[in-house]
């Protein structure tokens, strides 16, 4: 895939999820993208896939340019981005200028694989974690593979209206309203007793410079989605660790107490976990999961894609649960949360 390639399929799929901005940033840069210089030199250096399941170097280049616009450093810029209309050639001189003129902070913007935290997920966590919880009553210890900012380690704080019914959080710091299709999860008070989440690069929401690059991979004409990341963020205290996945589950699975139910999370995490460690990571937990007994359940919450492309593009929902080793399909959700197909009556 050459690079102009790659921004026309990542134009494509961000119109398709809600962006047309986006669409119409990346096609720009498809069209226009410079051929000399030090960015498009680094850019042309990188091997492999570069497209979203590789380096993703479109979103890179994206997320910086929105970078410069949420710091203040290219009020030019800012100008042409929402809530401001521009047209696609005063885009395009803004964006080609924007690139000449602050290729320093891009080059060293580019440098890590975009990161998201992607606070809308949370509603089919917390759905999951209602099921989790009517199976076994007990408090959660909660720990989340691929946690980015740790913000979807938050959930209990925060509450989703499911077409005017609300559960979760009594007193939220924010709502979320996804597109509901079916039943209602189980009318369950989960409670977390423990949370904690590790990251290859993870990423503390409290502080200017890792909220910003959260905040950047957001996409700009969707404000609602900057506003829950930022309310999230207000909130967010889980502690986060930063190194390989299954290297940390290991200990973190043998060291469950009695009397917590332990749910282990990851929302479009595990696809991107080569194959060696996602075959090591479902041993460990179904080893752990063999052990486990009424006093001590486990439970495997998952957001992931399925691969289905014949109807909504999205993940599948599911939950394993041990002792027993029951695995129940929830249902599918949108990759951005703004929908959920509920399947599980219970």
């Amino acid at each position: 895939m050459t690079l102009t390639q790659a921004f026309r399929a990542q134009a494509d799929a961000c119109a398709g999820l809600g962006s047309p901005f986006m669409g119409q940033l990346l096609t720009i840069l498809a069209e226009h993208w410079p051929t000399t210089g030090a960015l498009a030199t680094k850019m042309a250096g990188f091997d492999g896939d570069i497209g979203p399941a590789g380096h993703s170097l479109p979103l890179r280049i994206a997320g910086g340019l929105h970078a410069l616009v949420l710091s203040g450093q290219s009020p030019e810029l800012a100008a042409l981005y929402p809530p401001h209309a521009a047209s696609d050639s005063d885009l395009r001189d803004g964006v080609l200028a924007a690139l000449k003129k602050r290729e320093a902070f891009m080059l060293d913007w580019t440098d890590s694989a975009p990161q998201t935290n992607e606070v809308r997920r949370s509603a089919a966590l917390i759905a999951g974690a209602h099921v989790a919880t009517a199976h076994f009553d007990l408090p959660i210890r909660l720990s989340e593979l691929g946690a980015s900012g740790g913000l979807n380690l938050m959930w209990d704080h925060f509450a989703v209206d499911a077409g005017g019914v609300r559960f979760g959080a009594s007193d939220p710091a924010l709502v979320l309203k996804p597109e509901w299709d079916g039943a209602l999860p189980p009318e369950t008070t989960p409670i977390i007793a423990d949370r904690a989440g590790v990251d290859l690069n993870p990423l503390d929401p409290t502080t200017g410079e890792d909220l910003l690059r959260l905040s950047a991979y957001l996409w700009p004409d969707q404000p609602e989605r900057l506003a829950l990341t930022r309310a999230a963020a207000s909130v967010a205290n889980a502690p986060l660790t930063r190194g390989d996945a299954i290297d940390w589950l290991g200990p973190r699975l043998d060291d469950a107490p009695d009397g917590q139910l332990h749910l282990i999370q990851h929302t479009v995490a595990w696809q991107y976990f080569p194959k060696a460690a996602q075959d090591r990571g479902r041993a460990l937990i179904e080893a752990a999961g063999a052990k486990a007994t009424a006093r001590r359940p486990l439970a495997w919450l998952s957001m992931e894609s399925d691969g289905d492309t014949t109807g909504k593009i999205g993940a599948a929902l599911v939950l394993r649960l041990w002792p027993g080793d029951l695995t129940l399909n929830l249902g599918r959700a949108d990759f951005h949360g703004r929908w959920i197909n509920w399947d599980y009556a219970g």
